[in-house]
């Protein structure tokens, strides 16, 4: 008898940075599909004195991560730079036609990726949200696993003066007079 569980199994593919927020949306499919929130990230590489972006186009992938950035939308429309460090899945090109402009007809290519974590969001310089740092994974260590003693979550580094401060929420709700009722 075979002890083979039938847990799907993937190959995870996985890239940390840090990066502006750019057109934050729902995109509501034409025909079947369920509604999902999508944003473009402007990746910053390269040296610090002249960095480049790359622009990745992502759709939020779980609750944290689209909730995350449907609070960001009100900042990103009123043009505030909102600069996040975040993971990013399953990365693809996305081949295309241009159809309209000077590159009509030529072809084209546009990053995809999935959304999956943001650790930190600064906006217009000012830090307004930090994960919550995760526990060890105490599984592994139990079956003597090297890797149980790494965080299941590692964040990006964030100034020290940070590190105790209650952050304040960025929402909606925050627009509010303090005086007026929840």
């Amino acid at each position: 008898m075979s002890n083979q569980s039938n847990e799907a199994k993937f190959f995870d593919f996985h890239a940390t940075g840090i990066g502006y927020l750019n057109r934050i949306r729902e995109v509501k499919p034409r025909g079947k599909g369920k509604p999902f929130w999508a944003v473009t990230v402007a990746a910053l590489r390269g040296s610090t004195d002249n960095a480049e972006y790359t622009y990745i186009d992502c759709n939020a992938v779980g609750a944290d991560a689209e909730t995350l950035i449907k609070r960001c939308q009100p900042a990103v429309e009123a043009g505030k730079k909102v600069l996040v460090s975040f993971r990013i899945g399953d990365m693809w090109a996305d081949a295309f036609t241009y159809e309209k402009g000077e590159k009509k007809g030529q072809a084209g290519a546009s990053l995809k990726a999935r959304l999956l974590f943001i650790g930190w969001i600064k906006v217009d310089g000012k830090l307004v949200y930090e994960a919550k740092p995760k526990t060890t994974d105490t599984t592994a260590d139990d079956l003597g696993h090297p890797a149980a003693k790494l965080p299941v979550e590692q964040e990006l580094p964030v100034a020290e003066q940070f590190a105790n401060e209650q952050l304040p929420d960025f929402g909606p709700e925050s627009q509010k007079p303090a005086n007026e009722a929840a």
